[in-house]
């Protein structure tokens, strides 16, 4: 009976505990009507790319277009010729959609004469569709090419079509090469203040593009008075890594659209938002983060909606119950045993059991939901099913410390080996992160159960064995295997902390050596004060430094010389 109550009570916790960390939160005034002005669209699914030529069929283009009728006025397009492309304009005719219609310029396509005489066909033969057209996509940010071979194809569309004729770029290309304010009928600037040098929290991204509009306007009013701006892109992650201050996830998204559309309609700003659908493949080369700008998943179900309130996990019942199912299990695996334990005892082990459970849900929801390819899937059940035995592994060692019995030999030795696998990973982790993490997130998720786990049998040891020194956080004591196997754990030890130092440093060296963080602070000291706040303020990277720590103390505070007596050590429960 006093287990059961236990059980109801340890449950009822977690029930209350997630319903509470997940409660609808406002994110602004509703989006007028339900509906944006323009949102981009690229409508490939999982499998789908434009580098590999693998296009959508007209039938998925046909409800894809269906689907987002109900959600803008417009959509803007990257490329008119390649696949299915040419299938859009009547498709949008059909739904009752505009159009800014867009031709792909780059190094990746090797025919650009194609690409512009099927936007120029495309623009005269559907006029009541298309009602701008935008040549070439951040080309000279990606250095594809220059401004003179770009504004040649900007000239030939112009004399060709009677739609205004723009090209599309990040704002600061304007005002590096200011003759394309020229020669533009209307200036397309993109202003994503995720991506800035010097990142903007979600809470200042308004005032940011109300900012850099009117100073975009200001400099266009020297060259070319009254010429229109399209804001062309902006918007805002749901998924992937922290820069700054700038933090994705689903509210802050539905927080910034609205908040970008509130200061749109207060100015008179012409915007368009990206994007319509969460594109997969851009996760091959932006990670995580690339991959999840949309309004929907790539499925198809919405991220969030654009009136109402707003849910991070919308869904978060699912992992509740699922939680749930794994803590009862291990619950009934552990019935006859648990009445061994005093009632303190038997609260703190079924609350740790329950914990752990969360958390390899948690972990296999977020993985399988960044995962966008059949191989990625497979790391991920792989990472996934390294934690679900390595939980077993602390689960067995933490009652047994609660308990006061010894852990057998061959389970030291298992749980052993996957705290250095475990270890290998962070270290492995942590090193791409320090040489290039801007694609790269945190992977958070991935260490959340060997760092808690390890955590929690650091402290039922300080508790039930009363041993308050250092030396009981060695390694062998700690997992109960009293067998060296290992005679280089201090070095896995530093190489934690060595990369956990590196990881520091390349992102203050990321911050301080960028073009326009420069620009902002051309006092290096000032400059290096900036980057220094940014990165520790950085709580994604703070967290996974946390579990890194966690993972390093027991290693380095490996014994050079340990016997089994010393090893053995359990002193009887008090």
């Amino acid at each position: 009976m006093r287990i059961a109550s236990f059980v109801v009570l340890v449950i009822v916790l977690n029930g209350f505990a997630q319903w509470l960390y997940n409660l609808p939160r406002y994110v602004g005034p509703d989006v007028p009507k339900g509906k944006l002005n323009s949102l981009s669209f690229a409508p490939f699914r999982e499998g789908q790319s434009p580098l590999e030529e693998k296009f959508p069929t007209p039938e998925q283009l046909d409800a894809d277009l269906r689907l987002l009728a109900d959600k803008t006025l417009t959509i803007r397009t990257y490329a008119s010729a390649e696949g299915s492309m040419p299938a859009i304009p009547p498709l949008a005719r059909k739904y009752g959609l505009k159009m800014t219609q867009g031709a792909w310029l780059g190094i990746v396509k090797k025919d650009h004469q194609k690409e512009i005489q099927e936007l120029i066909r495309a623009a005269n033969a559907y006029p009541d569709v298309i009602k701008r057209v935008i040549v070439g996509n951040e080309v000279l940010l990606r250095g594809d090419f220059g401004p003179k071979e770009l504004i040649g194809y900007i000239r030939q569309v112009k004399q060709a079509v009677k739609q205004p004729v723009s090209y599309a770029d990040v704002w600061s290309m304007y005002m590096k090469y200011p003759e394309l304010i020229r020669e533009v009928d209307f200036i397309t600037i993109h202003i994503l203040p995720y991506w800035e040098d010097e990142p903007i929290s979600v809470d200042q991204a308004p005032a940011h593009i109300e900012r850099i509009y009117k100073h975009v306007r200001h400099e266009a009013d020297l060259i070319a008075p009254g010429k229109p701006i399209l804001i062309g892109e902006s918007g805002w992650p749901s998924a992937g890594r922290q820069r700054g201050w700038a933090i994705p996830g689903i509210v802050n998204e539905a927080k910034f659209i609205r908040g970008l559309i509130k200061v749109a309609n207060e100015n008179g700003f012409d915007y368009n938002i990206v994007e319509a659908i969460n594109q997969s493949w851009k996760s091959e080369f932006e990670g995580i983060v690339g991959a999840n700008w949309g309004l929907f998943s790539v499925d198809r179900k919405e991220v969030f909606p654009l009136t109402g309130k707003v849910y991070e996990h919308a869904e978060w019942h699912k992992e509740l119950v699922a939680s749930t199912l794994i803590f009862l299990i291990a619950v009934l695996g552990y019935n006859k045993r648990l009445q061994r334990l005093t009632a303190l005892r038997l609260a703190s082990f079924l609350l740790f059991i329950q914990l752990l459970g969360f958390l390899l849900v948690n972990q296999l929801d977020n993985l399988w939901y960044t995962s966008y390819s059949d191989w990625q899937r497979l790391q991920s059940l792989l990472i996934v099913g390294l934690n679900a035995v390595l939980g077993g592994l602390i689960t067995h060692r933490a009652y047994c410390l609660l308990s006061g019995q010894t852990n057998r030999p061959k389970l030291g030795s298992w749980l052993y080996t996957s705290y250095l696998l475990f270890a290998a990973f962070a270290i492995y982790k942590t090193f791409g992160l320090a040489l290039a993490g801007r694609y790269l997130s945190f992977p958070l998720v991935s260490a959340y159960l060997p760092a808690a786990g390890i955590f929690a049998l650091i402290l039922i040891r300080y508790v039930t064995e009363r041993q308050y020194s250092a030396a009981a956080l060695e390694i062998n004591r700690l997992v109960g295997d009293g067998h060296r196997k290992f005679p280089y754990d201090k070095i896995v030890g530093y190489g934690l902390i060595f990369t956990g130092l590196a990881l520091i440093i390349g992102e203050f060296i990321a911050f301080a050596a960028s073009r326009d963080f420069i620009l902002a602070y051309p006092d290096i000291r000032e400059r290096s004060a900036w980057a220094f706040i940014f990165t520790i303020t950085n709580y994604q990277m703070l967290a996974w430094l946390a579990c890194v720590g966690i993972l390093a103390v027991p290693l380095l505070m490996r014994e050079n010389k340990l016997s089994d007596d010393k090893i053995k050590v359990i002193k009887p429960l008090v």
